[in-house]
This record gives structure tokens, C-alpha cells and sequence, in this order.
């Protein structure tokens, strides 16, 4: 075999060589995209708010009268009631996803959200506060799964890692928004049930402008080529991608090209999708294993104890005026938010590996200190103990929100491939849920009878996770979604997808840059390159993963101008 066809030739154009270049907000096109992607980031914000409502409304007064003073198990449903609708949901929401598309999927799961902000609003009885949050999270999970799926298919190629990463960090926004809504009612409403319903119709806010808004929010061009659309997908990407230019501009074919071939390339190995195609090669093994273990680790790390039960955990070390406590969580919830937005930034510029592992590393000696402060207060009631917790747990989510505040979401859609994206992606939610209701269960338990004991649990944790992210997270910066979600796949995938997209462009420029050639000559020089391309791959015979389709060789043709 010549060294050619065993080293192929790098293409002669990449993605790089046809962005936009500028300040993105001169850009008309990436600048309403950017407007339009407010709207699925919203739902982060979302999730960050219900999640974190009853941690604030814990605080209440008011409200622990109201529903009289639940604990231990009933406490617990309460806190994990959410999850446990989101449980229920969650197997069906990838199928609503790809079959009913992004958007009307985040339109069903906001209305269905509606409905339990209501039912919770109106809760006369603590079985009737809980049946209200396992609507809500029945609602959340189709937002959840849609959301992100819209986001990372949408977003111009050069801003996919930022913009991805701000999906998970705005989380805290809608956290923030409870601690200080539950604050301020506390002060301004305190004696009243307002305390607590005030904050429950907050809410309703972002579902309402979802479903109001998200028609002016364009679909997922990767899911209207998978569905045959692929015109309507090119109009899409020369929208918003090419500023509203030509259809078949170079980043469009470019673009179209590879998200063409790679749902092919999947549809070859993989006739029908199931959960069990997550699990049947071994490159979908390898991401699975990644998946599933980043889930646990976002939630096993010991943040369940703050975020969950913060309440318990100041009062173990002798903080109880709920004045202090409801301070203290709103001003961690602004912390969070902006390490978060700092980490999503760097994403690019420092890589996701590197961040996962200056992350764990940070967690594991935070978390040891803030363990040593808990056993000399409760051993020896050191004031001093006390008063160090308090940044101890500022400096562990400091480490935490490095990595697994920006990265959870982003990081798990990259790797996954198109046609089981939002399979794979339900079932990282599916593990998240799962070890959080453990923790919501275990945690309160584990404190109550263990103490400060509980917390060395974690501690052995955390050196787990240190080993695993160091022995298998893999590096994704600088490619393409679909150049990151071969990677798995071996060396032959990568080189198709790049050449694919790469002598897609190629072509298109050649024509372009050429106003004599008559469409015969353009089709004569389209199947000269597309068997020399053959040859050079010893793969002439298949047209998935080579050849240009009907589209490109239109494209050209009009490119090119018809005088002979």
C-alpha cells in the first residue's frame, strides 16, 4: 500500500479557515443567534431555581410552620421529590426530542412545568407541596433534555465550548434568584404565608417566556438534516452562520458536509437507535464509562451536603440565626455564578482536561481542610473552627465550579454523536438524579448519626475521582461537535469527517474563485476529485463517506459562472 493511502493527505481548507474573525457582536447573524440562545440557556436557570427553592424555603420559618416542621423522611421527599418526577420522565424525553424536534419538546415540558408551579402555589398540605414538585420535575426533564441538545447544535462553530459551558453555570443564576427572593420575603413578609408562595410564583417566569418565545428560536440543523430537511437547514446555517449570505458559502457547505456525512457514517453502524446502542460499540463504551462516572462525581463530591442542606450544615457548626444562614447561602450562590462564568471562558483556552484535573485536585484539599474545621469544632468547640468553615466551603466550590459547574453538559454532548446525543444525555440526567436522591435520602441520615464522621466518606470519594479523571478524561478543544464525538471512533472516522468537510469547501472555492467554467466542466472537475479522492482512500466505492451529494454538486454549479 503507498504511504498516501495509509497517511492521507491533510484537506486543503479547515473550519478555521472560513470563520467569522471579527468582534461577534458586529456579525449580524452570530449576534440574533447569540439573542435567540438566551432562551434554552434559561433553562439552567430554571432547574437552578426549583433545585434550589426548598433549600431556601428550608430557612423559612413560615414555611417549616405552615407544612409543621418536616424531618427525616419526610423532609427528604420533599427535597428529592423533584427528581423523583424528573425519573419518571426522563426514558421517554430523548424519543420527544428527536422525533418532535428541540424546540416543541421545550414547549411541552414548559407548559407541563406551568401546571405544577400552580398546583404548588396552591398547596394546602405537605403531600399536596410534594405531588406539586414531582410535576415540576416530570415538566423540567423535557426542557432539560431539549435545551442543551438546541444549544450545542446551534451555536456558531468558534463559541460551541463557551457557549455550552455557560448552559450548566447559569444554574446558579436561577439558585441565586431563590436565596434571595426567600431573603427578601423573609424580611418584607415575615409572620405571612407570602413568605414562601411569593417564591413559588417566581417560577413561572421562564416557562411562561419559553413558551411564548421559542418560535423565534430556529430548530437544530443537525436534527432537520436527520430528519431529510437538509434545505431548511442550509438556510438555517446561512442565517445565523454566514451572516445571512449564500447558501452555499464555504462555512455553510463546510458545515453541512460533515453533519451530513457523520449522521450517515452513524445510520451505517447503527440501523436503529435504542439505550442499548449507548453500550454496543466500544467507542460508546468508552464515552458511557466517562459519562456516567462525571455525573456521580458531580454529585458524590460532597456538594450535596451545601447544596441540599446547607441548613444542617451551618448549624453543625453553631451558625443558627437564619438571618446569617439565608445570607450566607445567597452570597455562595453569587460565588458560584461568577467562578463558573470565569471557568467557561477558560474552557478554550485551557482545555477541558486540564480544568478536570486542577478541579479534583483543588476539591480534594479543600474538602480535607473544611473536614479537620467540622471535628475540631464538634470535638473541642473551637469558635475559631467555626469561622474557618465558612471559606473552607467557599474555597472547595471555588475547585468545584473549575470544572463541573461549566463542563457536566457541555463536555458529555460533545463527545456523544448525533443519533444518540439525546439518548446519551438522558442517561447522564438519569445518573444525576439518581445519585442525588441517595444524597437527599443519606445525607440528613448519615449527619444526624455519623457527624463530621460522614464527611472522611467524601474525602475517600474524592481520591477515586482524582485517579479516574487523570487516567481517562480526553482533550476536545479545537475540533468540531462532529470532529469531537469521533474521537472515540478511532483514526479512520476522524480523518473522514475532516477530509469530508475539508474537500467540500476545497471544491466550493476552486469554483468560486473560477468564472469561466461551464457547468460540464464543473461536474467534470466534481467527479475527477471525487475519485481522486476515492483513490487516495482506498474508499471509491462508498458514498457516505466521501462523495458529494446532490446539494454540493448544485452548490457548485452555481458557483460557478456558465459562460464556457
Amino acid at each position: 500500500m503507498a504511504p498516501s493511502e495509509t497517511h492521507p493527505r491533510p484537506p486543503e481548507w479547515t473550519i478555521v479557515d472560513f470563520v467569522h474573525r471579527g468582534y461577534w457582536w458586529r456579525n449580524h447573524g452570530i449576534l440574533w443567534l447569540n439573542i435567540c440562545l438566551i432562551l434554552p440557556l434559561l433553562t439552567s436557570a430554571v432547574n437552578g431555581l426549583d433545585s434550589s427553592l426548598v433549600n431556601g424555603l428550608q430557612i423559612l420559618p413560615d414555611w417549616q410552620g405552615y407544612f409543621n416542621y418536616p424531618t427525616g423522611k419526610v423532609l427528604g421527599l420533599v427535597n428529592c421529590a423533584q427528581n423523583i418526577g424528573g425519573l419518571i420522565g426522563l426514558p421517554i424525553t430523548p424519543f420527544a426530542s428527536d422525533n418532535l424536534g428541540r424546540r416543541l419538546t421545550l414547549i411541552v415540558g414548559s407548559i407541563i412545568m406551568l401546571g405544577g408551579v400552580a398546583l404548588q402555589f396552591s398547596s394546602t398540605t405537605i403531600q399536596m407541596f410534594i405531588a406539586a414538585r414531582v410535576l415540576i420535575g416530570f415538566g423540567l426533564t423535557f426542557c432539560l433534555n431539549a435545551a442543551p441538545l438546541l444549544l450545542i447544535e446551534l451555536c456558531y462553530p468558534t463559541q460551541r465550548g463557551k457557549i455550552t459551558s455557560l448552559y450548566n453555570t447559569t444554574w446558579y443564576f436561577g439558585s441565586i434568584i431563590a436565596a434571595w427572593v426567600c431573603f427578601a420575603t423573609f424580611k418584607k413578609q415575615e409572620g405571612s404565608m407570602w413568605t414562601w408562595r411569593i417564591p413559588t410564583l417566581v417560577q413561572a417566569a421562564a416557562p411562561i417566556l419559553q413558551v411564548c418565545l421559542v418560535w423565534f428560536v430556529p430548530e437544530s440543523p443537525r436534527y432537520l438534516v436527520s430528519k431529510g430537511y437538509e434545505g431548511q437547514a442550509a438556510r438555517v446555517l446561512t442565517k445565523y452562520h454566514a451572516n445571512g449570505g449564500n447558501e452555499h458559502d464555504p462555512l455553510v457547505v463546510f458545515e453541512l458536509a460533515q453533519i451530513r456525512h457523520a449522521i450517515r457514517m452513524e445510520q451505517e453502524i447503527n440501523k436503529s437507535t435504542s439505550y442499548f446502542s449507548l453500550f454496543a460499540t466500544p467507542g460508546n463504551r468508552k464515552r458511557m464509562r466517562i459519562i456516567i462516572a462525571i455525573a456521580i462525581f458531580s454529585q458524590w463530591s460532597g456538594n450535596g451536603l451545601v447544596s441540599y442542606y446547607i441548613n444542617l450544615v451551618l448549624e453543625g457548626v453553631g451558625i443558627t440565626s437564619t438571618e446569617t444562614k439565608a445570607a450566607i447561602n445567597g452570597g455562595l450562590q453569587i460565588f458560584n455564578l461568577l467562578v463558573g462564568l470565569s471557568s467557561a471562558m477558560l474552557i478554550d483556552l485551557i482545555g477541558r482536561r486540564t480544568l478536570f484535573i486542577v478541579s479534583n485536585s483543588g476539591m480534594l484539599i479543600a474538602f480535607g481542610l473544611w473536614t479537620v474545621t467540622e471535628a475540631l469544632f464538634n470535638a473541642f468547640h473551637k469558635t475559631a473552627a467555626a469561622k474557618a468553615t465558612i471559606p473552607l466551603i467557599f474555597l472547595y466550590y471555588l475547585f468545584y465550579d473549575i470544572a463541573y459547574t461549566p463542563m457536566l453538559v457541555a463536555y458529555t454532548l460533545e463527545i456523544l454523536p448525533y443519533r444518540i446525543r439525546a439518548k446519551g444525555f438522558a442517561m447522564m440526567n438519569f445518573t444525576v438524579y439518581v445519585t442525588t436522591i441517595f444524597n437527599q435520602f443519606a445525607n440528613p441520615i448519615a449527619i444526624e448519626r455519623l457527624g463530621w464522621w460522614y464527611y472522611i466518606v467524601y474525602c475517600g470519594v474524592l481520591i477515586i475521582e482524582l485517579v479516574f479523571v487523570v487516567s481517562s478524561i480526553v482533550e476536545t478543544r479545537g475540533r468540531t461537535l462532529e470532529e469531537t464525538a469521533a474521537l472515540f471512533d478511532g483514526e479512520q472516522p476522524q480523518q473522514d469527517l475532516a477530509i469530508t468537510g475539508g474537500e467540500a469547501a476545497t471544491m466550493n472555492m476552486t469554483t468560486g474563485r473560477g468564472n469561466i467554467m461551464s457547468q460540464r466542466s464543473v461536474q467534470v472537475v466534481v467527479v475527477q476529485e471525487i475519485h481522486a479522492t476515492g483513490s487516495t482512500h482506498s474508499r471509491v466505492e462508498s458514498k457516505s463517506s466521501m462523495s458529494l451529494d446532490v446539494y454540493e454538486l448544485n452548490a457548485l454549479k452555481q458557483n460557478a459562472s456558465p459562460s464556457s
